[in-house]
């Protein structure tokens, strides 16, 4: 399993976290690197038309826009390296921190949760590997499993249909999706690069030094 926390390399506080990710995964032996993300400073919107990867669902609310589909294209960006190999790819965003053992050889089918919900409400699965409990869609994108079967289809459907990369990870349109509980790895931010303050109010870290950078 190759394991890659996403980082932007141009942002002290984003570098800090990563690091803390990679402490956090050696204690609980598992290696992980850093994975530069795209960001506004990349022309996402171009980029993602290259790719065919359609924008509208990216306006909303709760992110700015650039910043949302750079998040999703650095996701997007993994998906495209696991598809092209034979292994797994454990996917973290920067303020991922692991609080247990991540299992090996999981029996799952194509990409399974491991990540605390981050926000609102949400549901508790029951112990162990199961279906997408917690929420209709990834509680949070901050950690995951994905096998190249189930990277190669997030990309084929990322062409019809792309949005904010934990709704786009929805058990209507995957119904494959799963999850493993206890959640072994869970967010702790203290500032976003993605969300407008409306979409932090529901996080669970929330408060009056929270950060949008």
């Amino acid at each position: 399993m190759k394991a890659r926390v996403i980082t932007i390399l141009d942002n002290p506080q984003s570098i800090e976290s990563a690091d803390r990710c990679i402490k956090s995964g050696a204690k609980w032996g598992v290696t992980v690197e850093k994975f530069r993300a795209i960001t506004p400073a990349d022309n996402p919107i171009m980029y993602a038309k290259k790719k065919g990867i359609p924008t509208e669902n990216f306006v909303e609310k709760y992110s700015r826009f650039e910043n949302c589909v750079s998040a999703f294209l650095s996701h997007h960006s993994l998906w495209e390296m696991c598809a092209k190999g034979d292994e797994e790819y454990l996917i973290l965003e920067h303020d991922a921190i692991f609080t247990d053992m991540v299992r090996e050889n999981m029996p799952y089918t194509m990409a399974v949760n491991l990540g605390k919900p981050s926000y609102g409400k949400a549901n508790r699965p029951p112990l162990g590997l199961g279906p997408l409990i917690s929420k209709p869609y990834f509680p949070g994108a901050h950690a995951y499993i994905v096998n190249p079967r189930g990277a190669k289809a997030l990309i084929e459907r990322a062409t019809v249909d792309a949005g904010p990369t934990d709704i786009f990870l929805h058990i209507n349109v995957f119904p494959w999706l799963q999850e493993v509980y206890p959640w072994p790895i869970e967010a702790r931010d203290t500032f976003t690069t993605i969300q407008k303050t409306e979409g932090c109010l529901a996080k669970h870290n929330y408060n009056d030094q929270y950060k949008i950078i």
